[in-house]
């Protein structure tokens, strides 16, 4: 009777959220039921519910001779969005947060923002046009003499990683920062009235206010953030790499196109994505229940 009384007492929330619960559950929880292919030797035009193989196909992943090659890729990519995407959009909102004249703050937030709606196709073109051969840093670098060849920054695979990471930190910085700076818009300003008697400066403010006060949105989005730690990309790998970048840019994302889809591979593409998203809900999982034990912070 509880739930009865609890779902009669907000029933206008529900009616307003009723078209999304259904848009949920027919975009995200309906597909799911195509998992089962996973198990399968899976032939378009055929019956979904024939030729089981059991956990074949998700052995055969570990068993390829480009496994070790694909998961180093993943995890290093993954690895330096997060240690470098992650505290860049906290430190731009600290550093909005202390800007005084609203329009150069406001120009600065737009300017930021932009990148995020830019397609990665656009991002890929910009990325050529900057770094390629004949690309506008090459031809600054020949100019002032710091260089006599080009650099292959496109076209060496020891670059991509710092490519990818700069890339993916210009197009998310400044929308990932609007989470930040709506946290700190909402901390009590009669803590920083009480700071500046104790005799913080802005630092101190920034360190012992802004920053415990936003330790519960930093958590909860550092939880989530892990359950995509082999969401290493996938727009940016196929536009960006080149056939002689592929022992750094091949993702399990980009593999799973290439072998699972261009191929054919339909089972096998699925179970190597289902494996991944097992290993990212474990982890969400894992670190939600670290999170509540050490610092009284979860997401549930």
């Amino acid at each position: 009777m509880t739930y009865f009384r609890r779902f009669s007492r907000e029933r206008q929330i529900w009616l307003i959220s009723l078209p999304i619960i259904i848009w949920v559950l027919v975009f995200a929880y309906f597909p799911m039921y195509g998992l089962i292919i996973s198990f399968q030797n899976y032939i378009p035009g055929q019956t979904m519910f024939g030729n089981w193989v059991g956990f074949e196909n998700f052995m055969r992943f570990f068993t390829e001779p480009d496994f070790w090659m694909i998961m180093r890729n993943t995890v290093v990519i993954s690895l330096l969005n997060l240690l470098i995407g992650f505290p860049a959009p906290i430190v731009l909102a600290l550093l909005l947060n202390e800007v005084k004249n609203s329009i150069f703050k406001k120009t600065i937030q737009s300017l930021s923002y932009i990148p995020y709606f830019i397609s990665w196709v656009v991002v890929a073109s910009i990325a050529f046009t900057l770094l390629g051969s004949d690309g506008i840093v090459n031809d600054l670098l020949q100019r002032f003499g710091m260089i006599k060849e080009p650099i292959l920054f496109l076209g060496e695979g020891k670059y991509f990683w710092a490519v990818i990471t700069s890339a993916n930190l210009w197009k998310e910085i400044g929308f990932s920062s609007i989470i930040y700076l709506s946290a700190i818009a909402g901390i009590d300003r009669e803590l920083y009235e009480a700071g500046k008697v104790d005799g913080l400066g802005r630092f101190g403010l920034a360190w012992h206010i802004t920053l415990p006060s936003i330790r519960t949105t930093i958590v909860l989005l550092f939880i989530l953030a892990l359950g995509g730690i082999l969401n290493a990309g996938f727009e940016q790998q196929l536009l960006l790499g080149s056939p002689t970048t592929r022992d750094y840019h091949e993702v399990i994302d980009t593999y799973v196109y290439r072998f699972g889809v261009q191929l054919g591979n339909y089972s096998y593409g699925t179970a190597v994505g289902l494996m991944k998203s097992l290993i990212g809900v474990t982890l969400v999982l894992l670190a939600n229940r670290l999170s509540k034990r050490l610092m009284q912070t979860s997401i549930f």
